[in-house]
């Protein structure tokens, strides 16, 4: 499995006023597989994906994560275990403002130790499978939400992670910018076999899923296999930059 939870909770507070965010969720995720969270706010979706992604520990349960049961890893191997593994694709971008986009795609890189040089080529390349080509140089403020989204997508594959994290990815920009960031998580799900998590709460983006979990009061309670559509996707063209990805790949050790 890809991703795997057992009996996972996660309980905010103690003693008499608590939150439990997360209760007793069990999941298994196989690798390549594009699983859509979606449930009323406070649901628990978001928590869900923080504990996937390792950013956020359960109180109580295992979390697998490509074999690594990440509850018992030290802080101090858990933000390498994070770079190499998990792309996360924040809901509010998160872009550093004075950071060009090719800058903020090579920030997981340049924190694994890749050199300079290759990881703006890296940036480059990554720009150009998300159609910014002729955006690298470009500041957040100078961007559209949906350019800023596009720039943290390729920053969340910069590591070529086995897994991608997705908060609300549509929940930001319009609908022709929805349906190009969905056309891109096809893609990378086909090109690059990527396993892909996202919360979300419209049922036209969970279509790009090939499973959608339902969460209520921090528990899961269905799973379905939705109605599959097509997505707006230059399958070709993304083919012949991934090949380039490829070639950088081989240089960086990635």
């Amino acid at each position: 499995m890809a991703v795997r939870l057992r009996n996972v909770s996660k309980i905010y507070g103690n003693g008499a006023v608590r939150t439990v965010a997360l209760d007793n969720v069990s999941l298994e995720v196989a690798p390549g597989e594009v699983v859509a969270l979606m449930g009323p706010s406070g649901s628990g979706k978001t928590t869900l994906l923080n504990i996937i992604a390792a950013l956020d520990r359960p109180t109580s349960g295992e979390v697998h994560v490509m074999g690594v049961d990440v509850t018992k890893l030290p802080e101090s191997k858990l933000e390498k275990f994070r770079l190499k593994n998990v792309g996360y694709l924040f809901q509010s971008y998160n872009l550093v403002p004075y950071l060009t986009a090719e800058e903020n795609v090579t920030l997981p890189l340049m924190a694994l130790g890749v050199k300079k040089e290759l990881a703006l080529l890296r940036a480059r390349v990554l720009l150009e499978l998300v159609g910014l080509e002729g955006a690298a140089r470009l500041y957040p403020h100078q961007m559209s939400g949906g350019m800023q989204q596009r720039t943290a997508l390729a920053r969340a594959l910069a590591t070529n992670p086995p897994i991608l994290v997705l908060d609300e990815p549509t929940s930001n920009i319009d609908l022709d910018n929805a349906s190009v960031v969905l056309g891109l998580i096809h893609v990378v799900n086909r090109l690059m076999k990527t396993t892909v998590f996202m919360a979300t709460h419209d049922p036209d983006v969970a279509r790009v899923a090939t499973r959608i979990v339902y969460m209520r009061a921090g528990r899961v309670y269905d799973s379905v296999e939705p109605p599959r559509r097509e997505f707006k996707a230059d399958i070709e063209r993304a083919a012949a930059v991934y090949e380039k990805l490829k070639h950088i790949d081989e240089l960086i050790g990635l």
